[in-house]
């Protein structure tokens, strides 16, 4: 027997928010007396539904505090061993693409933190734990693959210095963009097409004001979390339509 189709799991990537309604709501429970009070509920229900991404905002803390107990050699040491540049994935590849990804350069990281915390975990929560982390590895993958492979060809034919191929990059903006560029397919219509536009024009334009092998790296990872969510999006509404159509023979019959 054919299960109703209202009780069928919806899949995240079916499932659109209409921005509108959802900033009347917002307003509407800001509005309602008693704010203070409902905030740390509120916190702890929205980071409690995102693991990942808040174990992952918390490992970012470790590191960066790590390195700054260690000095400046061992730090140096430490973050060039991590990088995903050209001499360490040509001799160690799995092992810098898993480490890179959750260190740190520079002061504290209260953007990235934040970040995590707030947009991650809002696209975790949306994805699903699963979904959302291997969207963000597919990302930060892939981009770091096709920025190494450009470097590799742009030493080769002596248009950058060879240096680069030693030069640190850690982080874990490919993935983040990678989510990012996704979370346009949580909405509809014009607030998509804005999304994909402003993330598209803004990764662009940085890489033809100052053109570095990062910013071609996040355009890459922007690329890639729209090729995801599309052809997720457009799979699964497929899906739907032959479940419904099923649905309506067994009706009928």
């Amino acid at each position: 027997m054919v299960a109703p189709t209202s009780r069928r799991p919806r899949t995240p990537w079916t499932h659109t928010l209409d921005l509108d309604t959802e900033v009347r709501a917002a307003w509407a429970w800001i509005s309602r007396p008693g704010l203070l009070r409902r905030i740390p509920p509120a916190v702890r229900h929205h980071l409690s539904a995102a693991p990942a991404s808040t174990a992952y905002a918390f490992t970012l803390f470790v590191t960066w505090w790590t390195l700054r107990g260690v000095g400046g050699s061992v730090e140096r040491r430490l973050i060039f061993s991590a990088s995903t540049n050209l001499y360490n994935m040509q001799h160690n590849p799995i092992q810098v693409l898993v480490a890179s990804a959750f260190w740190t350069e520079g002061e504290f990281p209260w953007v990235t933190i934040a970040e995590f915390l707030l947009l991650m975990a809002a696209a975790e929560r949306w994805l699903g734990t699963g979904r959302w982390t291997l969207l963000f590895a597919t990302g930060h993958i892939g981009a770091t693959l096709l920025t190494v492979t450009a470097i590799d060809r742009l030493i080769t034919r002596g248009i950058i210095p060879t240096r680069v191929a030693v030069a640190a990059d850690v982080g874990t903006s490919y993935g983040f963009t990678a989510v990012l560029a996704a979370m346009a397919f949580l909405f509809r219509g014009k607030v998509r097409v804005a999304w994909i536009g402003l993330i598209l024009v803004s990764l662009a334009a940085a890489l033809v004001v100052g053109p570095t092998f990062t910013d071609y790296g996040h355009l890459c990872a922007a690329l890639i979390g729209l090729l995801v969510g599309t052809v997720a999006s457009t799979f699964w509404r497929r899906v739907e339509r032959v479940r419904n159509r099923s649905d309506e023979v067994d009706q009928e019959a």
